[in-house]
């Protein structure tokens, strides 16, 4: 009778899963978040400290670095979710329609009362800090150009626009001139009927490229 050597050995013990692969909690990522605008409000970006993030969050340092490697990358991550909420692509079926739509967002976003603070000193840090002025330009630009990238492509299928128009001047002219007056110069309120006006000139502006 052949012996089965396999079924000899003693049951192997299951294998546990490592401490690391652990499912973040949805609600300590929130708090985070959170806390990272009160200390950028609070104390700017250079005296912002992930210590202080994690003990306004009520968490320790490790919660916050098991889900960003630094200060730079949670800090872009906010911003990035700032810049596209409540941003999907509109589609109200015509070009000026889904501008205006995204001016209205879009201006609620950045005269929020944290992200007005926040923009500007970033951007005062950026001026300094090159690896902070590459990461911020391409955190905010991807979000707005996303957005503005489909609205180009759901104008050109209606045919409002030349499928083959200069991309990068026209999401150039779409977001431009909102963000000038918001956050360049921070106005302190926009005239009354300036997004639609903005929307029917950006539509006409871009017709014409």
């Amino acid at each position: 009778m052949t012996t089965n050597a396999a079924a000899d050995e003693p049951p192997r013990p299951r294998r546990r899963a490592p401490a690391g692969a652990a499912v973040l909690r949805e609600d300590v990522t929130e708090a985070i978040r959170a806390a990272v605008f009160g200390e950028l409000a609070a104390v700017g970006y250079a005296r912002m400290s992930i210590e202080g993030i994690a003990r306004r969050a009520g968490v320790g340092k490790t919660a916050v670095y098991r889900r960003w490697r630094s200060k730079l990358h949670l800090v872009l991550d906010v911003v990035s979710a700032l810049a596209v909420q409540g941003l999907p692509a509109p589609d109200t079926g015509s070009l000026e329609g889904d501008l205006r739509l995204l001016y209205e967002v879009t201006s609620r976003a950045l005269r929020h009362p944290v992200a007005s603070q926040i923009i500007p000193d970033l951007q005062a840090e950026a001026a300094r800090n090159p690896d902070i002025a590459e990461a911020l330009q391409k955190t905010l630009r991807e979000g707005q150009d996303g957005v503005a990238s489909r609205i180009l492509a759901a104008a050109a299928e209606r045919g409002e626009l030349d499928p083959a128009l200069d991309t990068d001047l026209a999401l150039d002219l779409i977001s431009g001139p909102l963000y000038w007056r918001s956050v360049v110069i921070r106005s302190p309120k926009l005239p009354k009927g300036y997004l639609g006006s903005l929307a029917r000139a950006t539509a006409q502006g871009l017709k014409a490229l």
